[in-house]
Order: structure tokens, then sequence, then C-alpha cells
């Protein structure tokens, strides 16, 4: 697993729309949620992506922008955003390539470990969690990135 401090290798992978984004293609102006989960339309998986999808408008006012990255191909993706109604993107790691790049892989090079990094404009990680069952412990992450971000109320 990468650490906070260390820079965050560039990728391109396909979108659920099957269309090439890159890592600097999120980054800019926001602060990057990148998650890495092992499957669509599992339990544990649903539930993650459900609790980022019910944050969705505090992310935004924050400025952080969130992307999902698991092994299913865009088409799965697709059914999983539109099924969830997931307002974020979810990029498809078929080969698992990026997972490697990240060091995310599961035991033995199976499977996928559940990490959520926070990643800034200049690619390095500000922030780190792996936690493989306890999906709620990403929820509280997140939010406490985004208290850290939000503008404080009128």
């Amino acid at each position: 697993m990468l650490k906070v401090g260390d820079r965050a290798p560039e990728f391109t992978l396909p979108d659920h729309a099957g269309q090439e984004r890159s890592l600097t293609s999120f980054l800019g102006d926001v602060v990057l949620v990148l998650y890495f989960y092992p499957a669509d339309f599992t339990f544990g998986c649903t539930r993650q992506a459900c609790r980022i999808r019910d944050l969705h408008d505090r992310l935004i006012r924050a400025k952080l922008k969130v992307v999902g990255v698991s092994p299913q191909d865009p088409a799965t993706h697709a059914r999983f955003r539109e099924h969830y109604r997931l307002p974020f993107t979810l990029l498809s790691d078929v080969h698992k390539e990026v997972v490697k790049m990240y060091q995310v892989n599961g035991p033995l090079g199976m499977g996928v470990r559940r990490v959520t990094y926070l990643i800034d404009g200049s690619r390095r990680i500000r922030g780190v969690l792996r936690a493989d069952i306890a999906v709620g412990k990403h929820a509280r992450f997140i939010k406490e990135a985004i208290a850290m971000r939000e503008p404080p109320p009128r």
C-alpha cells in the first residue's frame, strides 16, 4: 500500500462509459478520493458505494472528487452505477495493473484490497485507509476529509 507523502502513480483506464481517463484528468483544484474495491454488486462494495453516494453533495461543496476502481469491465460498472444511482466515475482495471501500481492487490495476488486514497493536485497522497471488511471506516474517513475542506456555514 502506498503511504502518505508518496507520489500517486499516473494511470489511464476506461471508465463506466468506455472512455479512457487518466489520474491527472481528475485532478486540479480538487482533492481526489480514489477508492479501490473488490467487485460491483457485492454486499460490502454496494454498501460502500451507496454511503459515498449519500455524501455526494457535501463532497462537491468540499471540492472532493470521487473515483472508484475495481476489476470489472465498463459495462458492469455502467449497470452498477445506474442501478444504485452512483454520481461518480468508476474505472475498469480488468488486468489489475493499477491495482498493482497502488499496491492494493489481495493476498497472493488474488482479489483487491478495500483501500481509499486522498490525492492532491500535485499527485501527493494526503491520506490513506485500508479496511477490507469494515466498509463504514471508509465513509468515516471520507467524512473527515470533507470536514477539513468544507466551507464554514454562513
